[in-house]
């Protein structure tokens, strides 16, 4: 198999600096990212926004269940 681009270097540094950089993997025993949790108004945002994604935009839901109503009382006078 061919060896990767990485592992080349790896290997230039060990040869060159006498260094091998594979004993400095996962020195730290934590995680490096930073969580955060939804703060309340980002919740409201959030869930907002999701039900707001069921209706195609400009298309007002009132506005097709009152044509719906209307068609239907319309055809059965």
């Amino acid at each position: 198999m061919a060896k990767t681009r990485s592992r080349k270097q790896r290997e230039h540094v060990l040869r060159n600096l006498g260094r091998d950089v594979t004993q400095f993997r996962g020195e730290n025993g934590f995680s490096t990212h930073v969580r955060k949790t939804k703060t309340k108004q980002e919740k409201i945002i959030s869930k907002d926004n999701k039900y707001k994604k069921q209706f195609r935009s400009g298309e007002n839901p009132m506005e097709l269940l009152f044509y719906l109503v209307n068609n239907h009382f319309a055809t059965n006078m």
